[in-house]
């Protein structure tokens, strides 16, 4: 039996899902033992012998040249940040990753005095488990009006959006395409747990919520990679009734494992007006302080 391996899995469930006639090889009848490309297939695609090519799925073939990966990546036709993917999984495969549970994250000092300044914009830091290290006023109220403000103070009471998403009734409520936004939770899982292999809290997590969610775990099983970036939503919130924002996750330089999430809305539409009525009656965020952060 082949062994499972982050590297082999993520071949495997690529190579599913492109069949015969996507690349232009004959089937040979249509009978098939397996879903897409046998790995015959792939490795010829590839340029690559099907031994080698089985035994990287397999976890047994140790440091996988870029040209090679590059190769492989174009015949399973990925995208530029599967193709990244696949380059980190490969890294970590020669060594043995030791788990560990790293020390708790605070948000940048920095980040707290961004968001307190940032009074109208609903802004929060999330660190590498996509928990809530900070939040303002208005991404408070925005997207978690019924947690305790002060919440991202404490490791033991801090909120975590991927958690939010599939397992609290008010978040899943707030997203009217809850499906995108639940496949975009777990494509970015995917990139965290890639690039943290021995984050114990962070196995946890996937493991939890694919306990608790049968929805998390079919789309976990997907291996779809999708790093957080600029994406639309549309919102029903309890106290603005509808309207559609733009997220973007922006990296911290100084602290990597750590993110800056803004929501906006066009100028002039009525979103905007929803915004600006939200973070009006959110406790004059003027003189906010953001939860969890320094300002």
């Amino acid at each position: 039996m082949d062994a499972k391996s982050p590297l082999g899995e993520f071949l495997q469930a690529r190579r599913a899902r492109i069949s015969p006639d996507d690349v232009g090889l004959p089937r040979y009848g249509e009978r098939r033992r397996v879903p897409g490309l046998r790995r015959e297939e792939l490795a010829m695609l590839a340029g690559v012998s099907a031994g080698y090519y089985t035994r990287l799925e397999q976890g047994q073939s140790l440091n996988a040249s870029a040209e090679v990966l590059d190769a492989i990546a174009g015949a399973l036709q990925l995208t530029t940040a599967e193709r990244e993917h696949l380059h980190v999984l490969s890294a970590t495969v020669p060594r043995r990753v030791r788990t560990s549970i790293p020390p708790d994250e605070e948000a940048d000092p920095g980040l707290g005095t961004l968001l307190a300044a940032m009074h109208n914009v609903p802004a929060l830091v999330v660190g590498r488990r996509n928990d809530v290290l900070s939040w303002n006023r208005a991404g408070h109220a925005l997207l978690a009006g019924h947690l305790d403000f002060a919440a991202p103070g404490s490791p033991e009471t801090r909120p975590n959006m991927s958690r939010l998403v599939f397992l609290d009734a008010h978040t899943r409520g707030l997203y009217r395409n809850w499906d995108t936004k639940a496949r975009a939770v777990v494509g970015n899982l995917r990139v965290m747990t890639a690039r943290n292999p021995g984050d114990a809290g962070l196995a946890a997590l996937v493991g939890e919520l694919a306990i608790e969610s049968p929805e998390f775990a079919t789309m976990w099983a997907e291996h779809t990679v999708l790093p957080c970036g600029r994406d639309v939503y549309d919102l029903t919130h309890p106290l603005v009734g509808e309207l559609t924002v733009a997220q973007q996750t922006l990296r911290v330089p100084q602290e990597p494992h750590q993110s800056l999430v803004t929501v906006t809305a066009e100028e002039g539409s009525a979103s905007a007006a929803a915004l600006t009525m939200l973070y009006q009656a959110c406790g004059h965020p003027y003189h906010a302080r953001p939860a969890g952060g320094g300002g």
